[in-house]
């Protein structure tokens, strides 16, 4: 694989011993088009296409069964993201382990899209959407691997809230792509259409070194496979509070996935209405994103510090939320989607790149990264998962205070995460257990990613 860039450049990433190179701008639209093309593919159905058609199917709870499916998916992804990353680590296709990965993954997992639309009963529609996590996890974590390997480390935040903004803006590409169909059978070819043509956007436009022969490695063992799906905190601290970071925050930016059923249950919208309401919902949080994402993640870059981007995106969280919980209107619902967007926009331009930077090791990025992903992914099948059960105590706003409460608990793991040039320092998580002799006067822990030398990553 590539190396990241030396200090001497960091305009692009490097393609190989002697080959060509692959300039950032190039790098960061093949990383973001395979990121945007999976997510269309995942958020879509959840914030919209899920709802409609279990509705069709059923003639009474389906937001049970939808809550559900989507709950299931997440045991499913669970279960691929880490053993797709461990996979894609282990790979040697001459084709390159990231790209065949991010192939494969998105022309699948298009194909299952498109059955999805021709399903006739609920059961089929979570046999086909349990496949759909499990194919799509397969190029999510190749592209995260990617991001982590070949992105060099001073550009990490811009990065990270440009991947950011296009996540967001997946189910609002969606949705209007698909707005102008009244066939559902058609929205879902529609959504399975944008997603393959970006993974294959994706691949041509990215370039791996081709790794040197080495002796060829075992079979994956059961025993190893378990290994997967664990990264001891004990041993790694500073990984697991940064696990528990993001998957909490992001369970609150994982509100909208109920959008639809807000739309349908609490201000009574008829299905085309609903479906209005979700895409200028969508809308009302993208602007506020792109402005905090594109604003944020530079300035990290520039002022060399992440935590105070974290604790401010998981504030104004807290607060759209609220705004949620107490909403009857259209109008007020419009505000706090507003707001959680600009907050998720602040948070998710330096998640990646404080992410990657506490990560144990260069030589398992991509199992590590997947199970990283579990806590980006598990809460978009979790909090519908959980939220029939705080609709039937206490309605619409117990689901989003509870949301809320779950955000502060996020943002309180901050407080235990080392600051860029702290990682060794005592007085929080350590990467490992055995840096514990660093302190913070003579670091020895940086970026454990950048640079190395392409033999090691390779």
């Amino acid at each position: 694989m590539p190396s990241a860039t030396s200090p001497a450049s960091d305009t692009t990433a490097s393609d190989g011993a002697d080959g060509p190179v692959v300039s950032l701008p190039r790098l960061g639209a093949a990383v973001v088009t395979s990121s945007v093309g999976a997510l269309v593919a995942l958020f879509t159905p959840v914030t919209l296409l899920l709802t409609l058609k279990i509705d069709s199917l059923t003639d009474s709870g389906a937001e049970t069964a939808f809550g559900l499916i989507t709950g299931a998916g997440a045991i499913f992804a669970f279960v691929a993201n880490p053993i797709a990353g461990h996979v894609s680590d282990r790979t040697a296709a001459r084709f390159g382990r990231r790209r065949t990965w991010i192939l494969a993954g998105s022309l699948c997992g298009s194909l299952v899209v498109v059955a999805l639309g021709f399903t006739t009963a609920v059961w089929q529609v979570a046999v086909l959407w349990f496949l759909t996590q499990t194919v799509f996890n397969f190029q999510m974590a190749a592209t995260g691997a990617l991001f982590a390997e070949q992105v060099p480390a001073e550009r990490r935040g811009t990065f990270s809230g440009l991947i950011g903004l296009m996540g967001a803006l997946a189910p609002l590409i969606g949705i209007a792509a698909v707005s102008g169909f009244s066939d559902q059978r058609v929205k879902w070819c529609v959504v399975a259409g944008i997603s393959a043509f970006l993974g294959v956007l994706a691949v041509l436009l990215v370039r791996e070194r081709p790794r040197e022969k080495t002796a060829p490695k075992a079979a994956l063992r059961p025993a190893e496979l378990l290994k997967t799906f664990w990264l001891n905190p004990r041993d790694h601290p500073a990984f697991g509070w940064v696990w528990a970071l993001r998957f909490l925050v992001i369970c609150g930016a994982a509100s909208s996935s109920y959008n639809a059923f807000f739309a349908l249950h609490r201000l009574g919208l008829d299905d085309d209405a609903a479906q209005s309401f979700v895409l200028v919902m969508a809308a009302a949080s993208v602007v506020p994103m792109a402005i905090a994402g594109l604003v944020a993640g530079p300035l990290s870059d520039r002022i060399q510090r992440q935590k105070p981007f974290i604790i401010a995106g998981g504030a104004i969280i807290i607060v759209g939320l609220v705004l949620m919980a107490i909403a009857q209107t259209r109008g007020v619902a419009y505000a706090a989607a507003s707001v959680v967007g600009l907050g998720t926009g602040t948070f998710v331009s330096v998640d990646s790149a404080i992410s990657i930077r506490l990560l144990p090791n260069a030589e398992d990025v991509g199992k590590d990264l997947g199970i990283l992903n579990l806590a980006n992914t598990l809460p978009q099948s979790v909090v519908p998962f959980i939220a029939p059960l705080l609709l039937f105590i206490g309605g619409f706003p117990a689901l989003y205070l509870t949301l809320a409460v779950l955000v502060v608990a996020g943002v309180a793991t901050v407080f235990r995460l080392p600051e860029i040039g702290r990682e060794g320092d005592p007085r929080w998580a350590l990467l490992t257990r055995d840096r514990a002799h660093v302190t913070p006067e003579a670091p020895e822990a940086p970026d454990v990613l950048e640079p190395l030398p392409s033999k090691e990553i390779s």
